[in-house]
């Protein structure tokens, strides 16, 4: 859904530098894609961008618009005191600042951050063993992944230190009795984290109610294993084809 501009007012396209109306569709194209695959929940998640050659600020998705609805323009701009520094005529979600906030300030490496409440990351995010290394998907996040204890609804400042230290070097991260978070250092890379941990998280669900015991890989080849992918992913390659069949169902993502 883009944002309308008045009559002579320019666009936001001509407001903004090319760097971050690209950042800008690559965002949008997440949600739309989010959306595709079902790992919504209504309008209470939320994936973020930092502006590229705007140190301290990023893109977030206007409160209350349906994620099939987000487009490049309507991308809210804030920075990490929850300033507005580009609005879009809707609100921010408060929870979404304080997670987004939290991991924009701690990691400079991290580029983009993708939050959800799906049925199977719900689920594994309740489960004490957390995620198991029974399938190849998961080992990728074998010793990779970090955990964050539930402190209620992320709507207190307080929490960013926690969040960030529990998530450290890690590129993802389950928060315990809430969902599952990812870290990428791209659009690309994140979208691959959260869509292949969401994989893992529903594999590990159907595997344990089907009450029967578990195969797990050896510590020495579940290592192996995490480490040829840390060598042998393309995310982009796999982003381009996804941009594709964004292109092909609904191009109005990148208006």
């Amino acid at each position: 859904m883009a944002v309308a501009t008045r009559p002579n007012e320019p666009s936001l396209r001509q407001r903004v530098s090319d760097a971050e109306w690209r950042m800008r569709v690559d965002l949008a194209a997440f949600y739309r894609l989010v959306a595709h695959y079902r790992m919504t929940d209504r309008t209470e998640t939320h994936i973020s961008a930092a502006v590229p050659d705007q140190p301290g600020a990023f893109l977030i998705n206007p409160h209350g618009m349906l994620f099939h609805e987000v487009a490049a323009s309507s991308l809210i701009k804030i920075d990490l005191d929850g300033n507005v520094l580009l609005d879009s005529g809707w609100p921010v979600n408060k929870a979404g600042f304080i997670i987004h906030s939290a991991v924009h300030e701690a990691r400079k490496d991290v580029r983009c951050v993708a939050h959800t409440h799906t049925r199977a990351g719900m689920a594994v995010s309740a489960m004490a063993c957390g995620l198991l290394p029974i399938n190849q998907h998961a080992l990728r996040f074998y010793n990779r992944i970090g955990y964050h204890d539930f402190e209620g609804l992320a709507v207190d400042m307080a929490e960013r230190r926690s969040l960030a230290r529990d998530l450290g070097q890690h590129k993802a991260m389950i928060m315990r009795n809430h969902g599952l978070l990812a870290a990428g250092g791209s659009v690309a890379e994140a979208f691959n984290l959260i869509v292949y941990l969401e994989r893992c998280c529903e594999a590990q669900v159907d595997a344990m109610a089907a009450r029967t015991e578990l195969v797990t890989p050896s510590p020495e080849v579940c290592e192996r294993t995490a480490r040829q992918f840390e060598k042998e992913l393309v995310p982009e390659r796999d982003w381009k084809a996804h941009l594709r069949l964004l292109d092909g169902l609904d191009p109005s993502y990148a208006s």
